[in-house]
């Protein structure tokens, strides 16, 4: 009989049993996953998923300190339920002790739901959607245009428990949905993507009247040169950007003179001003619309997270509040090091304190500039400054004196976000939206437009 078939707080509590380690950590996550894909004003696959993943972390308690072993793997039958909690143990008597070692957490109250079966995504939660992407697709036949693209939902069931006690669950929806509009000759290309916990809230037909206009906006072509130009970045475009900086915002990292939360001289810039607007990036377990687990789920120690952290209870935290850097991302272990209060990630991020205005209104405000559609390809040139580059895609327009005029060549760019972040002049209305660029790792973000009077398009580049 496979694990599978067995209840998953069921597997937690068996492989706890069979556990002869000093400490032990086990987490189930149960995955089911709905998709849509489309091209050419058609559906062409739709499909259903399930499976789980069974991580068992061991902690063995030596002379010189206390080691880990962590070792994952799906599908595990109850055969293979032993053998992979025996080699958890053989990993953790095999490696030196954990730099980050910790007493394990306890204390946490039981989550009401760990018995209950997990949650399950299927494709009823395309119900409402699926009609009304139908209805798009004769929208823009009709229109001379055609849509690509995709819709995925996802839902996972995790649930932790360890020998200290704690026996704990959360039900984690992602969905999220990409759409690209082309004109028949191929040679016009516009993208806009959502980011949804259950699909209600996603509009096909607001979307495709979006690309609509922008493949309008392309029916003129005009050829500018690498420089530096004031833009217009949409929130996907800010997501993507301020996602990188969050992970590269480690504590320790920056404490070790390492990235550009290093502070000259030693120590970091934790209580430096990093920006004259009033912004406050921060994350939220319980953030409206952007839920996600109020407690640490770590199946690998790293820079920002901990094995011997899980359980840990979450909550809201400041990253940077009102334009001061007021928090980096720690361990306890980290927070040890560091001197800085424990502030482990968590699995949104929200700038807010711009402006009530939204981008349609920025660009209505602006004399001459870009505006963009998202980001790719994006990657790190100097963790010192955190110095990034990467590519325009799926439209660049010129905007003259409140118009959209035409769209422009793509740009390869050369941008740090926290140097953004000093010289932006404007921050827009905060909304939910996809980071293109990060989608499979990260969807919940909420973001505004922000204004840049000098974004460095270093390279004029010939992408789509």
């Amino acid at each position: 009989m496979s694990a599978r078939t067995n209840k998953p707080h069921e597997v937690v509590e068996r492989a706890l049993e069979l556990s002869r380690a000093d400490g032990c950590v086990v987490i189930a996550d149960e995955e089911s996953t709905a998709n849509l894909r489309w091209a050419g004003n058609a559906l062409t696959t739709n499909g259903v998923t399930r499976g789980r993943t069974l991580t068992v972390i061991a902690t063995v308690d030596g002379r010189e300190g206390t080691a880990s072993g962590v070792v994952s793997r799906s599908a595990v039958t109850a055969d293979e339920l032993e053998p992979l909690v025996r080699a958890a143990e053989a990993a953790a008597r095999g490696a030196g002790p954990a730099e980050d070692a910790q007493p394990l957490v306890s204390g946490v109250p039981e989550s009401p739901d760990f018995t209950d079966a997990p949650a399950e995504t299927s494709s009823a939660v395309f119900a409402d959607f699926a009609p009304a992407l139908g209805e798009s697709f004769a929208r823009a036949r009709a229109g001379g245009r055609e849509l690509y693209g995709f819709a995925n939902h996802e839902l996972v069931s995790s649930y932790l428990g360890t020998s200290t006690g704690l026996r704990l669950r959360h039900d984690q929806p992602k969905g999220t949905l990409e759409l690209n509009a082309k004109s028949p000759d191929r040679t016009r290309s516009a993208w806009a993507g959502r980011s949804t916990r259950d699909f209600k809230d996603v509009d096909p037909a607001a979307l495709d009247a979006e690309l609509a206009v922008r493949l309008g906006w392309a029916e003129r072509r005009i050829d500018l040169p690498a420089g530096r130009y004031e833009t217009l970045l949409p929130p996907t475009a800010v997501a993507d950007l301020l996602i990188y900086q969050m992970w590269s915002a480690a504590a320790r990292d920056a404490a070790e003179g390492r990235t550009v939360f290093s502070k000259p001289g030693g120590g970091t810039r934790v209580g430096e001003k990093l920006t004259e607007l009033p912004l406050t990036l921060r994350s939220d377990p319980n953030e409206p619309g952007l839920e996600t687990a109020p407690f640490v789920l770590a199946h690998s120690s790293g820079d920002d997270a901990s094995v011997f952290d899980n359980g840990l209870s979450l909550s809201a935290t400041d990253w940077v509040r009102e334009g001061t850097l007021t928090h980096l991302s720690t361990t306890r272990h980290s927070a040890g090091l560091t001197g800085l209060p424990v502030a482990p990630t968590i699995g949104n991020l929200i700038l807010d304190g711009g402006e009530d205005r939204s981008l349609e209104e920025m660009v209505a405000a602006t004399e001459r500039g870009l505006l963009l559609t998202c980001l790719w390809y994006i990657r790190e040139v100097d963790p010192a400054t955190l110095l990034l580059t990467g590519l325009t895609r799926d439209g660049v327009y010129l905007v003259e004196n409140g118009q959209v005029v035409g769209e422009v060549n793509n740009f390869r760019f050369n941008e740090s976000p926290v140097d953004l972040l000093g010289r932006a002049t404007e921050a827009g209305r905060t909304e939910k939206t996809l980071p293109r660029e990060w989608s499979d790792w990260f969807t919940r973000a909420a973001m505004p437009a922000l204004r840049v009077p000098d974004f460095n398009m270093s390279s004029v580049s010939q992408g789509v």
